[in-house]
């Protein structure tokens, strides 16, 4: 098969690409320098030119702060782009797998795991946008498999994990808020369930949207405690505090764990815990000094 990866220079399409080193299909991995992906003119034609028969759109406008700021460009990357890819796909008879977030669901919902049918209430331009480019792939009536995730970190780029082992190794002290909750997901844990979710062709008829992050359940405190001690960092003292105390212009979930039931009964996967997961990643970071 061929697989067009979209994004392939973030988080997820990074750790994609060494899931599928030694596949025995075709990867085209992509991003904006190799096509722009709100241009649907050049989507069809790498689609068409190549045989596509799986996209894998891993591209997204990720700041949730600087959305506010910049909406029109979070929409036409989040939303207008998705509804291409899922136009270009449905052309070609291929599937769509889109990754999506959380943020699509907005105000409390207690402390029970969201599942997939509950109604999208996003509370900030990010979760907005990539709630339209689900609307768009369902409008399309392409195949697609929407994967919703939180709280996505690796080795590669910008991400909480190596911004806190820096802050912890060179700080006394640090604030963490402790009254947001949700799951960590190391991206290689992700980009290795979608591998398998193509590589034993399980991508026909399991169309519909899932949940992916690791397992177990944390707060931004306990996580930052964890990486702090995973790393080393015993000099730093890390203190919990209410999100109040870190104005936002986005009202972030206070709990947006995500039921993975249906995930893993569909595609037979078992998934990692959060700690697990996190010790593999900061030993990454430790030994390569990739921060």
């Amino acid at each position: 098969m061929n697989i067009l990866v979209t994004g392939a220079n973030g988080q997820l399409g990074t750790s994609l690409r060494k899931a599928s080193a030694s596949s025995a299909d075709r990867y085209i991995f992509t991003d904006v320098a190799e096509l722009d992906i709100t241009d649907a003119a050049a989507v069809e034609r790498m689609v068409s030119d190549n045989g596509v028969d799986v996209i894998v759109n891993c591209a997204a406008y990720t700041n949730v702060d600087r959305a506010e700021e910049q909406p029109d460009i979070a929409e036409r990357l989040n939303a207008t782009a998705a509804g291409i890819l899922a136009r270009a796909a449905k052309k070609a008879g291929a599937v769509l797998i889109h990754i999506s977030t959380d943020y699509v669901f907005g105000g409390g919902a207690g402390n029970t795991p969201r599942n997939e049918d509950e109604p999208m209430s996003p509370t900030g331009v990010y979760g907005v946008t990539k709630m339209h480019g689900e609307q768009k792939i369902e409008a399309s009536g392409c195949r697609a498999i929407v994967v919703r995730t939180a709280w996505l970190y690796s080795e590669y780029g910008r991400n909480f994990v190596k911004t806190m082992m820096e802050l912890t190794a060179t700080r006394p002290q640090l604030k963490v808020v402790f009254d947001q909750c949700g799951t960590p997901t190391y991206a290689q844990d992700l980009a290795d369930a979608l591998f398998a979710i193509i590589e034993r062709r399980m991508i026909d008829g399991n169309e519909g949207v899932y949940h992916y992050s690791n397992e177990g359940v944390c707060s931004w405190y306990d996580f930052t405690k964890m990486i702090a001690a995973e790393a080393g960092a015993s000099s730093c003292r890390i203190d919990p505090c209410h999100s109040d105390e870190f104005p936002s212009k986005v009202v972030r979930p206070s709990y947006s764990v995500l039921d993975k039931t249906k995930f893993k009964r569909v595609f037979c996967q078992e998934i990692p815990y959060w700690v697990d997961s996190l010790k593999k990643c900061v030993a990454n970071l430790k030994n390569t000094d990739q921060i």
